[in-house]
Formats: structure tokens, sequence, C-alpha cells
């Protein structure tokens, strides 16, 4: 028997694969290069030292819709000609037959991708200023792509994003939690209360941050990646969700670890806004309901993650105790979200 990978079938891969990329040259590596809670992302390389990415739903049970390569690729896709930096698409193979999930692959993409403070200080105060600008001004050509000239104009509703957004992940943690957080309730009902005003709907990310990028030897963004919950709605929402993964220098972050972004060289939260008010044209006065908007989404998705680790369905990982920290971070995210509403009690 030959080389085995978990969640990659290698023969029928290559095979499926062969067929797309003629240039390919058997046989394949496949190297995980992310996992846990996200989409497997695996780095494959041929005998001649020719690189792809392919992308599967992670493994064990998962939330209905939550990991949808059709809508993956297609987003991709409509993307290629637009200003937006993404990587090439090889194509999608929807036949579980062949590794067992849908799954698709894409060129790789030579770049850096800054996920911790470490990372970020391997980079020049140059291009860490790029990196800050390059965020915003791709952020805002996401946002001004004609969805329906490229094809996206169906990808979703392009009303009432932000309810429909607190229906979907309200409903996400009804279905995920292991216990009462009565903090997660009441942003929920504030939020639910005062929805700003939506203007005309854009593509949103929906997961946009530093290390969803590929960053180039300049600083500048080589692609973005990860848009397995891009839909259509409101922008501000992923400019909201942009300031609660950005830190600057002595800022608290809610992961346990210091942020990229607190480094050195890097625009701050208010700076990226004034960059993307000037860029986009976009009024930007009702940020802080984004912002906590975008706490409390991301409260509702680390409580599933804890949820998912509680039932066994992530498999072993070591110290149970380890599984708390989403637990708590799950609080953090939620009270940080209360804070920013700024009227809550």
């Amino acid at each position: 028997m030959g080389p085995t990978v978990e969640g990659v079938d290698i023969d029928r891969v290559t095979i499926w694969l062969q067929e797309r990329a003629p240039e390919l040259a058997p046989p394949l590596t496949f190297e995980l290069i992310q996992g846990g809670h996200s989409n497997l992302t695996f780095r494959v390389t041929d005998s001649a030292g020719q690189r792809w990415v392919l992308r599967r739903p992670p493994l064990g049970q998962v939330l209905a819709t939550a990991h949808d390569m059709g809508r993956e690729h297609k987003v991709l896709s409509a993307l290629q000609p637009t200003d937006v930096p993404v990587p090439p698409v090889v194509g999608l193979c929807t036949d579980d037959d062949v590794t067992g999930a849908p799954f698709y692959v894409m060129s790789f993409v030579d770049g850096t991708v800054v996920r911790d403070a470490a990372g970020a200080s391997e980079l020049s105060i140059g291009q860490r200023a790029a990196a800050g600008a390059s965020i915003v001004d791709t952020l805002a050509d996401i946002h001004a792509v004609d969805v329906d000239l490229v094809g996206l104009g169906d990808l979703g509703r392009k009303e009432d994003y932000i309810p429909r957004q607190l229906k979907r992940w309200y409903g996400q943690f009804e279905k995920s939690k292991t216990r009462e957080l009565p903090v997660v309730e009441e942003v929920y009902q504030y939020l639910l209360e005062n929805v700003p005003d939506q203007g005309p709907a854009t593509i949103v990310h929906g997961d946009y941050r530093l290390d969803n990028c590929m960053l180039g030897p300049d600083g500048r963004i080589l692609a973005v990646l990860d848009w397995e919950i891009c839909t259509l709605g409101d922008p501000l929402a992923d400019v909201g969700l942009l300031q609660v993964y950005w830190a600057d220098p002595g800022e608290p972050t809610h992961s346990g670890m210091p942020a990229p972004t607190s480094v050195e060289g890097f625009p701050t939260k208010p700076q990226l806004l004034e960059r993307y008010a000037e860029r986009s044209g976009r009024d930007l006065s009702e940020i802080d309901f984004y912002v906590a908007f975008g706490y409390w989404k991301l409260a509702c998705i680390i409580e599933g993650v804890y949820a998912r680790y509680v039932g066994g369905a992530m498999g072993s990982r070591g110290d149970a105790s380890a599984f708390d920290v989403f637990g708590q971070q799950t609080v953090e995210l939620a009270e940080a979200a209360r804070q920013a509403a700024g009227r809550m009690p």
C-alpha cells in the first residue's frame, strides 16, 4: 500500500487532478497546512516541485452548510478577472467517491501568512505599513465588485444582511451551546433592536483579517484566502470584524496570544477606518455597532468550536483542560461586544 493522508485518497485525487492539470508529474505529496475547526488545507507537490492547494471540509461532523466547497470555488472563480487578488482556480470536485467529501484545488501562491506577533516581527517596518494599507485597499476593492456583473448576484439575499446574520449565528449558537451564557443573549437582543439602515449590498467576506491574506515581498496582499462564509450584504460588517481582529500596540487580545498587528509599524485602528472611509466613500459613523456585531459573531463561532471539543467531534487533542480556553474566549468576546455596544447595562 502506498502513502496515505487522512482526508485524502491520494491515488484518486491524483487521477482527478491530472485530468485538469496535464503538466502534473506524479507522484504527489500532501502536506496539511491548516486544520482544526476550519476547512482542511493541503499543500500538494508533484515530483517536479510544482505546487497546488487542495481544500476540503474538516473530518467529523460539522454544522450544515458551514463548509461549502462549491461556494468557495464559485466566489474564487468569479473574482478572477477583478481587482481582488485571489489564487487561480484549477477545479471543483463534488463527487464524494473521489476522496470522501467535496473539494477544490487552486494554484499555489508563494507568499507569507502572518499569524502572530513573531511572524509580524520578521517583516520590516515598511512591510508592516504596506500590509496595513493593502488590507484596507483590498477590502475596499472587494466591496467595489459589481456582484451582478461577475455572476455573484445570486450568492445570497442582498437586503437585511445584519438581521439575517443575527438569526443565523444565534441559531447556530443555540444548537451548539453546552451551557447558559446570558451575556451572549443580552448582546443579541441589543443588536437586534439597533440594526443600522443598510446601504447597497456588496460582497461580504465574513472573516476578513490579516492572517486570511497572503503577503508578497513588499508587504502588499498577493491573495485573499478563506472565502467559506462569503455572502452578499452590508460591507461594514467586514470593516467592523477587521477592527475586532486588529490590535493596536499594548491593547489586550482575547486569544491569549499577542496579535500580529500589535507590533510597531502597522497602522492603528483609527487609521484603518480613516483610510477605508476615504477609499470607499462610505459613512462609518455607526461603526461601533458593527464592531459589537463582530465580537458577538465571533463569540458564537468560538462557542461552536468549544462545543465540538466538548462533544469529542474534533478527536483527541491532548489535555482536555486546554479546551477550556475556547469556553473562556466566548465569554470574553461577548463582554467585548457588550462594551462596544456601549449602551448595554
